[in-house]
């Protein structure tokens, strides 16, 4: 469904207070989709030290990999600016394809629709990033944005991993190719993978990923363990955990970013923390369905999981 070229440039209706609050939904998407970081509520304040030349890419326990890609998971979040104000909402899919075996499709919609800001700035950009082989790495990523009333973009990326190559296009036209030193995976292969490592309070991990035209070694802290006392899942112990990200990918980064997985086998992501020039952006889980996983019954609030928004 490729959008139509146009001009990149302003929005033709925007507003000083809309911009730094509409357009770094996209930030919290990817990190999103990105890494669960694990951490308590100190943890950006004492930096954790440890020696990133001894860490070597994590690897996927094959264990988690029939819940964490049953190929039927679907979750809403609720995206909420400093002080609970909602501005959009964050829909994720991944389901199996066709293609062949362990191959999957992972969907992000990340709109302003049902948001405060939608009328002002609406946000419309849909992801999608096909995976396969046993450590699901993409071989396919393309994201169509439509962000205000005249901001339209189509970027695709192919992944060859086997020749460390990266091919990129935008709007139809090559944007260049780029070599890569081993695996890559890009930044929503590695929000989904990652709570699929092994891990615990204190560890850390790198998950390799082509983020800014090149290979980034993104370290992964685990913080520590958070009980939260009301999920749309009930009572749910968490993992906290917080990716060290030195780049800035599609979207901007301000600042730290945390993000909690359930503290069990369906790793599920319960929320994500993020920094942005202007207070803060939360994304809380409000819709879930696995049937892959036992622990938690689906969960459709009355205003469901539309994934048909991601078609």
């Amino acid at each position: 469904m490729p959008l139509p070229k146009a001009r990149l440039g302003r929005p033709a209706r925007s507003t000083s207070t809309a911009l730094p609050m509409c357009r770094p939904l996209g930030v919290l998407v990817l990190t999103l989709v990105c890494w669960l970081v694990v951490g308590t509520s100190q943890a950006t304040e004492e930096p954790v030290s440890f020696d990133q030349d001894n860490l070597i890419p994590a690897k996927i326990d094959p264990a988690l990999l029939v819940i964490g890609y049953s190929g039927a998971e679907h979750l809403v979040y609720d995206i909420s600016w400093t002080g609970g104000i909602k501005i959009g909402e964050l829909h994720l899919e991944v389901t199996a394809l066709a293609d062949g075996p362990d191959h999957y499709q992972i969907k992000a919609l990340v709109t302003t629709r049902n948001g405060a800001l939608n009328l002002v700035y609406p946000v419309h950009d849909l992801h999608v990033t096909r995976v396969r082989g046993p450590q699901r790495l993409p071989y396919h990523y393309e994201v169509w944005q439509r962000e205000g009333y005249s901001y339209r973009a189509h970027r695709v990326t192919d992944y060859h991993q086997d020749e460390g190559l990266i091919v990129l296009q935008k709007n139809g036209k090559p944007a260049g190719e780029y070599r890569v030193d081993g695996p890559v995976n890009n930044e929503f292969s590695s929000f989904f993978n990652s709570r699929l490592m092994s891990f615990f309070p204190g560890a850390h991990f790198i998950v390799p990923t082509f983020a800014d035209k090149r290979r980034v070694p993104v370290v992964v802290n685990v913080v520590g363990i958070k009980e939260f006392s009301e999920t749309v899942l009930g009572p749910v112990r968490a993992v906290e955990i917080m990716p060290v990200m030195t780049f800035k990918g599609l979207y901007d980064k301000k600042g730290d970013t945390v993000i909690w997985y359930s503290d069990d086998v369906c790793r599920v992501p319960l929320r994500v923390n993020s920094k942005i020039v202007i207070g803060s952006l939360t994304a809380e889980l409000m819709a879930y369905d696995n049937p892959a996983c036992d622990l938690y019954p689906s969960v459709h609030p009355e205003r469901g999981t539309e994934i048909t928004l991601l078609q």
